[in-house]
């Protein structure tokens, strides 16, 4: 038995035990108080029912004899199962027809629409049971997180297989195919470079699966520390300074100095150094990156802003709004020439909402594009905390935009 069945099992046990004192104790009562017809009917719940409706945390509806509703906890009704005075839910209410009928419990997993008709799948294990002289009580747990967890995990388990066959399957044919060329110098030489840029990508890619991992399991707030952000910038680009070399692209750094973070540096150079990684990949030889930080008001708190800019290829409009979901490549073709997994920006996006901020980007195609990390710190004021002004270096490349796509 699962511990939803016992928790379940056990939110109706108590409000049964409840209703069984209530009984209890209302034949003691004196004659006065039960002539008085007006405070019976006032006193629709049964003593300390509504106590232990509150207290067991799970959603929960007591509906009367008419079919009535005559208590319903605050989470039965934010999830959908009661609107005024009636359940809206067509299964529970059947459910509770049935059970009214024979007096026997049911239980059961369900699936609906919240409030009856809008457009959010609700999951949820309902047990519905009878308390006597007419009272049914329904108890339901949410299962809708679990099972979206649940799904997430099963659509990331398949992308990763599917996305692991590629390389494998190239690196099995290629080392055939460097085996049948055994005589053949300039054909084994072919195939063995093919084979390397197959196993890099390999390697890339499940480096990437473990960096999502690692960073999905690690709150960064829990042990944050002080970052300087100078030092994320530094670190991020010398992570992929080779890259850049062989493509000849040039990385600048620009903006203010001596700004701090709260949170993960590993984190933030995670984050910085993949936004890095694609403006290489997507940008022609000879091209320039510029990154760059600098401090803003957001109402009423300062946030740090990290931009990585290039002027590649950019981004269409139409997938921009994808660009953030795993395995998701703007240009298949060229993210597989380059090496490109897909998973870059969904690194990018968790790390970022870990610390509290957010990420935006401004794209056009042939003109490149910027992504932008605003993070809150603790930092107050115009001076870095040992007490030096922050300077101005060189700005990223200057953009003319309508407002940024924010992705939190």
């Amino acid at each position: 038995m699962n511990a939803g069945a016992v928790g379940l099992g056990l939110a109706v046990g108590l409000l049964v035990g409840g209703f069984a004192v209530w009984l209890l104790s209302n034949r003691k009562r004196s004659s006065d108080a039960a002539n008085d017809q007006s405070s019976q009917q006032h006193r629709a719940v049964p003593e300390g029912v509504s106590e232990v409706l509150s207290a067991i945390g799970s959603s929960a509806v007591l509906v009367g004899p008419d079919g009535a509703i005559v208590e319903a906890t605050r989470q039965a009704r934010s999830l959908g199962l009661v609107r005024g005075s009636r359940l809206v839910v067509p299964v529970l209410q059947t459910m509770v027809r049935d059970v009214r009928e024979d007096g026997v419990a049911r239980s059961a997993e369900l699936e609906f629409k919240r409030g009856g008709s809008g457009s959010v799948e609700v999951v949820i294990k309902a047990r519905v049971a009878p308390l006597g002289r007419g009272l049914i009580v329904v108890v339901a747990e949410d299962l809708t997180a679990a099972r979206r967890v649940e799904a997430t995990r099963r659509d990331f388990v398949a992308n990763v297989s599917h996305e692991l066959k590629t390389p494998i399957g190239a690196v099995a044919l290629l080392a055939e195919a460097v085996a049948e060329a055994a005589d053949d110098p300039e054909a084994v030489h072919r195939f063995a470079a093919r084979l390397s840029i197959e196993s890099d990508r390999l390697s890339e890619l499940v480096q990437q699966i473990i960096d999502l991992s690692r960073v999905q399991a690690d709150d960064p707030l829990a042990h944050a520390e002080m970052v300087e952000v100078d030092d994320v910038l530094k670190d991020a680009i010398q992570r992929y300074g080779a890259d850049a070399e062989r493509r000849e692209i040039s990385v600048t750094v620009g903006g203010e100095h001596g700004s701090t973070v709260l949170g993960s540096h590993d984190q933030l150079v995670v984050a910085v150094g993949n936004l890095i990684a694609n403006a290489i990949i997507y940008s022609d030889p000879g091209a320039r990156v510029a990154v760059a930080a600098s401090t803003a008001k957001r109402d009423q708190d300062e946030i740090v802003k990290i931009t990585v800019s290039d002027n590649g290829i950019g981004i269409s409009r139409a997938d921009i709004g994808r660009i953030f979901e795993r395995f998701y490549r703007v240009d298949f073709a060229r993210s597989r020439a380059n090496g490109g997994t897909g998973l870059g920006l969904s690194i990018v996006k968790h790390i970022v909402a870990a610390h509290g901020g957010d990420v935006s980007v401004w794209s056009q195609p042939g003109q490149g594009s910027t992504f932008t990390l605003s993070l809150p710190t603790p930092a107050v004021g115009q001076h870095s905390p040992d007490g030096r002004p922050r300077s101005d270096a060189e700005p990223a490349p200057s953009r003319t935009s309508e407002p940024q796509e924010i992705v939190r």
